[in-house]
């Protein structure tokens, strides 16, 4: 199930919601203040490689390049 980042227009609060079915996207709702006037936030996304045997960590793409082992 994805997991979306939204920002609510009117009293900028930055929330998280998971998404059962694409046409509840149009329901979502503030959960401070209960606003409709939200917009979806750009949020890094995670991943994780698997090699065979070696499954290495889940890192977010958003973070530093030194501590996720790409330069």
């Amino acid at each position: 199930m994805p997991i979306y980042e939204y920002l609510c227009r009117d009293c900028h609060n930055k929330f998280e919601i998971i998404i059962l079915s694409a046409k509840n996207v149009n329901e979502v709702t503030c959960s401070k203040c209960g606003s409709k006037n939200v917009k979806k936030a750009i949020s890094a996304s995670s991943y994780r490689l698997s090699t065979g045997a070696r499954t290495l960590p889940t890192t977010s793409l958003g973070s530093c390049a030194s501590k996720s082992g790409f330069s």
